[in-house]
């Protein structure tokens, strides 16, 4: 009597109340994010990660593309499309994240969450869709309308990979290379953001409006900025005028007339550049140091006529101090006088500081390459 109810109460059906039951993923499918930033801007990949190896053991390599995967759209005989792409995955749908516009193979893709279906092709490209249902459970309920972009690309041979996994390669500031990988092949797809500068001055503008503002080296970080990456630069000039003059926050000093002098030279305004550059290295507070590094700037800068003026500067203000004549045996070099520039090099070589090893050696690697006629920088 008693196996008898238990086996009556097993048969009846369970009616699911409210939220459902934590339970493992469907098919032993392990759900992972991968994620990459572009500078500031963030992408993310969620997906369902299918094996080669088949849940109950049962071995399919060679048997995926074009068979597990269709080439093709596949039929669909459940949900509301009648043909369907590939989830890109298993289970639900994999979900690509963007935080800011990007481009994918050169074409724009908005800030958003996106499915990714993939049609495969057995000759010629794949197409990849970045579609705006993200709530679906794979392909099932695909709508076309709901595509945002759809891009071709050529899969291309990969090392094996029992576990579908998306990663992303050629990591750069601005674009990078994302993949799925599975079996022995490899889809890549290219992500770039067209508008990496404007993104990041931006951002500052917004930042310098708030407490950041109250603090010149802000707005000197930011005006180099515009200089290194020749960005905008009137911009950029503002924001160096501010770092020097700006009320309550303003400091006149070398490095923020360093800073402006450095704008100048980005704008090609040389001769307002120099006027503000002689001003700089004759700042009272101006060290040493600080000057040889602004003359070491201008050189990597390719202004190496206005580097060897800093160095003689410095000379004059600090002679025979450590380290003027490296300066100089670097400013002479820069413009191709090697004769001048090994003559600074021996003359530091008799003031490196008393046991300082490493510019003992660096001079001394100086000599050598200046008596052989070969540029220091």
């Amino acid at each position: 009597m008693k196996r008898t109810l238990l086996l009556l109460l097993a048969a009846i059906p369970v009616v699911a109340f409210g939220q459902a039951l934590t339970q493992p993923p469907s098919g032993g499918n392990q759900v992972s994010t991968v994620a990459q930033h572009m500078g500031m801007v963030e992408v993310s990949i969620t997906y369902s990660s299918p094996g080669v190896t088949a849940p109950n053991g049962t071995e399919r390599r060679g048997q995926i593309w074009g068979q597990l995967v269709p080439y093709g759209l596949a039929p669909n005989n459940f949900g509301t499309a009648s043909e369907i792409p590939w989830r890109a995955g298993a289970n639900m749908n994999t979900v690509m994240s963007v935080s800011h516009d990007i481009e994918v193979e050169g074409e724009p893709l908005p800030a958003g969450n996106y499915s990714l279906h993939v049609i495969p092709e057995e000759e010629g490209p794949w197409t990849i869709i970045f579609n705006k249902d993200i709530q679906s459970w794979g392909s099932y309920f695909y709508n076309q309308d709901m595509d945002q972009l759809r891009v071709e690309v050529y899969v291309v041979p990969n090392e094996f990979r029992d576990d579908l996994t998306f990663e992303f390669e050629d990591r750069q500031l601005d674009r990078c290379t994302a993949s799925l990988q599975w079996e022995e092949l490899k889809i890549p797809f290219e992500l770039a953001v067209p508008n990496i500068h404007d993104l990041y001055i931006a951002t500052m503008q917004e930042e310098l409006k708030g407490s950041t503002g109250f603090n010149w080296q802000n707005w000197q970080s930011a005006a180099l900025y515009t200089a290194q990456n020749n960005t905008h630069l009137e911009l950029g000039l503002e924001w160096a005028e501010a770092a020097i003059s700006a009320p309550f926050i303003g400091q006149r000093n070398l490095s923020t007339l360093q800073t402006k002098a450095t704008v100048l030279m980005a704008m090609e305004r040389e001769e307002e550049a120099l006027a503000i550059m002689n001003e700089a290295v004759r700042e009272p507070s101006a060290g040493v140091s600080q000057i040889h590094g602004f003359g070491r700037q201008l050189i990597s800068m390719g202004n190496a006529e206005e580097a060897l003026e800093v160095f003689k500067v410095n000379a004059e203000r600090f002679p025979d101090t450590w380290p003027v004549n490296v300066g100089l045996a670097r400013g002479y070099s820069a413009v191709g006088d090697f004769k001048m520039a090994l003559k600074h090099a021996k003359m530091a070589q008799e003031n490196v500081p008393e046991g300082d090893t490493l510019n003992a050696g660096s001079v001394a690697n100086m000599i050598e390459a200046l008596s052989n006629k070969e540029d220091i920088n």
